[in-house]
């Protein structure tokens, strides 16, 4: 419980993760209010429309968080400090990762119940609501995808040691290379299906054809979904602690 209570004080005593808190809450909230006033009088909106921007982009601001409360200590040399109090390592980096985890937990309940809120304030006729489970996936969903999404990037700050470096890497992959691998011939589409944030996706939309962009492809179950991508963020996490152990800080 120290060690959380450390790298707790650690992560809010800089500015990035307050202003990385309230980006992600405005682009969930305001894309909310977009598509609400965009949509037309004659049409329904979605659950899954409402939280659109706060899945979309939220994803990647809570990463760009995660990444920067390790490669930050890497950066003004804190990590040695960090290391010499716990010889170990392993221990202070994993408190690091549930502090992180549990700050994108609260960060997407609350974007995405804020999201939907929005949406019920202004498409009162529309019967927007945590009608289904699937509604329910769609909403409540969000925090727990976003904690792993900030475990994958702590684990990727660990590994690469450089704001700069880490960020492009999470951003570029995140935002364009899982699209891109299915324009890979035959094989593509079939290693699409298994890639990390498709599968994330694939629990908070299901396989239904909603608004916004297609569903996952994946074959698994929004259930099966969750474990499997919260088990890539462990793997990455573990190969990063083995990583930091046997290099300097």
């Amino acid at each position: 419980m120290n060690l959380l209570a450390v790298e707790r004080i650690k992560l809010f005593s800089t500015r990035s993760p307050w202003w990385c808190a309230l980006i992600t809450l405005a682009l969930a909230i305001g894309f909310a209010a977009i598509i609400a006033g965009a949509t037309d009088a004659g049409s329904q909106l979605t659950t899954s429309a409402t939280l659109f921007g706060g899945t979309q982009f939220g994803i990647a601001v809570v990463m760009v968080l995660a990444a920067l409360a390790v490669t930050t200590e890497y950066r003004f040399n804190t990590i040695r400090t960090t290391f010499q109090a716990v010889p170990h390592r392993s221990p202070a980096l994993i408190a690091k990762a549930v502090v992180v985890a549990l700050v994108g937990l609260v960060i997407g309940e609350i974007a995405a119940f804020g999201a939907l809120g929005l949406g019920m304030l202004m498409r009162p006729n529309d019967g927007l609501g945590l009608h289904t489970t699937q509604d329910w996936l769609n909403v409540a969903g969000l925090g727990p995808v976003f904690a792993i999404a900030a475990v994958l990037a702590v684990a990727l700050g660990i590994l690469i040691r450089h704001s700069a470096g880490a960020i492009a890497l999470l951003l570029i992959y995140y935002l364009a290379v899982e699209e891109l691998v299915q324009l890979i011939p035959k094989i593509g589409h079939h290693i699409h299906e298994w890639l990390p944030f498709n599968v994330a996706n694939k629990f908070l939309r299901g396989s239904a054809v909603v608004d916004g962009p297609p569903p996952s492809d994946s074959p698994l179950s929004p259930g099966w979904a969750l474990a499997y991508f919260a088990g890539i963020a462990i793997v990455f996490l573990l190969v990063a602690l083995g990583v930091a152990k046997k290099r300097d800080a």
